[in-house]
């Protein structure tokens, strides 16, 4: 599978166009056979959940795809073979390979197959942090926004630290480490929510 890096001519992103639609089509399908008494709205938020980034490039982590991608080197060498938004690209666009040369029971098969424990998330909140942090300190009386701060970046360029910290007035700040400065920002908003939400 060569990702863009290493080829725009003969990349697979036109693939993953098509595997996004028939993955679509897919859980659309799934989530109208097994919730019958759903609401347009409820199915809408399963579908969501399924069919998002986070949920195709976990599916990539159980079929391995990660050691198959093509990558250009310094694609290669900054982690390209764990990064969430080319995995999941992979993955739809093998659903779509998958759905040419074998139909809809081809694609399905590999559906039934790697998308179990993204149907675990169905009853909890699959909201990232940020939105959820940003949420709850929209209920209280000011309104304040939540405010990150970059506090650190350390390590070597192919492999960054980032440390970042969250504030929201009148609570104490929460601080987040990630190898993204948006996976640290994620780390932080969690760990201010868990504070405020354990007093």
């Amino acid at each position: 599978m060569t990702h863009s890096s290493a080829s725009s001519a003969g990349s697979f992103e036109r693939l993953e166009f098509l595997g996004d639609r028939v993955l679509g089509l897919i859980v659309a399908e799934r989530l109208h056979a097994l919730y019958p008494e759903d609401n347009e709205g409820a199915v809408a938020t399963k579908y969501n959940t399924l069919v998002r980034k986070e949920a195709c490039a976990r599916a990539a982590e159980a079929a391995s795809l990660g050691a198959d991608l093509v990558l250009a080197n310094s694609e290669s060498q900054s982690g390209g073979r764990r990064k969430a938004g080319i995995l999941a690209d992979a993955c739809e666009a093998v659903i779509a390979a998958l759905y040419l040369d074998g139909g809809m029971a081809a694609a399905e098969r590999f559906f039934d197959c790697y998308w179990q424990d993204n149907f675990s998330d169905l009853g909890r909140d699959t909201r990232d942090p940020k939105t959820s942090l940003q949420e709850w300190s929209q209920a209280l009386p000011d309104h304040p926004m939540p405010s990150y701060r970059l506090l650190s970046q350390d390590g070597p360029d192919h492999a960054p630290r980032f440390t970042v910290e969250v504030a929201v007035a009148g609570r104490p700040p929460a601080t987040g480490e990630g190898k993204s400065k948006r996976e640290a920002e994620q780390a932080a908003a969690r760990a201010l929510l868990e504070k405020v939400q354990s007093q």
